[in-house]
């Protein structure tokens, strides 16, 4: 009888799971105000006047992020040469950080590609940091699990293969705000901090315990999410109308609460500045009001 019984749960904790897990990967429907937006051939691209901190002292700089969708290869988590019956439709940021530390530049990149039309759209990330002293680079590819490809110059970082079970990352709240921000998790998460901070921090790979929350206020939701372990909170706060632009950011240390670093929007254009590369056409960059 017993035995029975523990059969019973078992089946019963195998098909909520399976249950779960569907829900979690259904289709989300898109309509034709979003397709407008996001479908019309060109990327939205907004610069942030940028404030890091970075060995303790502010260092003024310019961040851009760039949205933009294409065709991507499932099997390879490549973008395609052209759209087939087997690729996918991807929202692709590529956020950029560019800063001085005296003498020597540092030259940040992050990319996200997010699948549209899931409630569990992450495919992939990689996050490049690039200094005179060296550069490290972390691809993380999700295919059933995550599984994690790390290079470094430093010694106690140096090459690793990691592979962590599937979960919130941090990363993925970028694009998630910008298409579903109604599925922002609330409460007590387990997530993987971003790769560009734990590169930066040299801090574990690994997934976190944190306390993540919205705070709505005169049409701006600002989303939080607070590390105990890692005493460090960050903010992303945007518009709570489509297409939910981004406005600024900010991650604090909470050890040291002067040193914040920050992001405010500059200027949003839509581009589709794959074309623009003839040499004159520098000057999209005054409109962005990058130097």
């Amino acid at each position: 009888m017993k035995k029975i019984i523990l059969l019973c749960s078992i089946l019963v904790i195998n098909c909520n799971r399976l249950g779960l897990e569907k829900s979690i990967d259904q289709n989300i429907f898109l309509d034709q105000e979003f397709k407008n937006y996001w479908f019309d051939g060109t990327a939205e691209i907004t610069s942030y006047e940028l404030n890091q901190y970075r060995y303790g002292q502010n260092r003024k700089g310019s961040s851009v992020l760039i949205y933009v969708t294409e065709d991507f290869l499932p099997n390879k988590q490549v973008k395609a040469n052209k759209e087939s019956s087997s690729t996918l439709n991807i929202l692709k940021l590529n956020r950029t950080k560019n800063f001085l530390t005296g003498v020597y530049p540092y030259s940040i990149m992050t990319s996200i590609f997010s699948r549209l039309e899931k409630k569990k759209p992450l495919v992939k990330i990689t996050s490049s940091i690039q200094e005179w002293c060296g550069q490290s680079y972390t691809q993380l590819n999700r295919r059933g699990n995550l599984k994690i490809s790390s290079h470094s110059y430093f010694e106690d970082e140096a090459d690793q293969n990691i592979n962590l079970k599937d979960n919130l990352t941090e990363d993925e709240i970028w694009t998630l705000i910008r298409t579903q921000p109604e599925l922002l998790p609330k409460g007590k998460i387990l997530i993987l901090p971003s790769i560009e901070y734990l590169q930066l921090n040299h801090k574990k790979i690994k997934f976190y315990e944190a306390e993540a929350s919205i705070v709505q206020k005169e049409g701006i939701n600002t989303y939080l999410i607070i590390y105990p372990e890692l005493q460090r909170k960050h903010s992303i706060s945007f518009k709570n109308v489509r297409p939910y632009g981004i406005i600024e950011w900010a991650e604090y240390d909470l050890r040291f609460p002067e040193q914040v670093t920050k992001a405010k929007v500059i200027k949003t254009v839509k581009l589709p500045y794959w074309k623009l590369n003839n040499l004159g056409e520098e000057n999209y960059r005054d409109s962005l009001g990058l130097k």
